[in-house]
């Protein structure tokens, strides 16, 4: 081992967000805040605002398009968030898992690929 750490899903995401800033500007991306540690108060709260566990992390509603953000090693669906897969891709949007920004970014592209033809 190398010894250097790998970037948290956190990096990987911010550093997605500025890609696709800069690749699609007038195109919009949001950030799904469901992930993360809170208080019970705050979480009880959320919960009854409509936070649910396992939304993908990022929504481009233009292109009804999903990305979850993972680690580029390491990172696991959970039960949840493959529910919320199974259920986006069922009324046609489409759910990219990125392995990091660098694969995410492949993702999108090859799908906007896939679009054109």
């Amino acid at each position: 081992m190398n010894g250097k750490k790998s970037p948290s899903e956190s990096e990987e995401q911010i550093g997605f967000v500025r890609w696709w800033e800069g690749q699609f500007p007038r195109v919009r991306l949001f950030h799904v805040p469901n992930g993360g540690h809170r208080a019970m108060s705050v979480a009880r709260k959320m919960k009854q605002e409509g936070v649910r566990p396992g939304v993908p992390d990022l929504c481009c509603p233009e292109w009804r398009l999903w990305i979850e953000m993972k680690r580029q090693s390491g990172g696991r669906l959970s039960a949840d968030q493959k529910d919320w897969i199974d259920y986006l891709e069922g009324i046609g949007d489409t759910v990219i898992v990125g392995k990091g920004a660098q694969d995410a970014s492949r993702q999108v592209l090859e799908w906007l690929s896939s679009r054109e033809r």
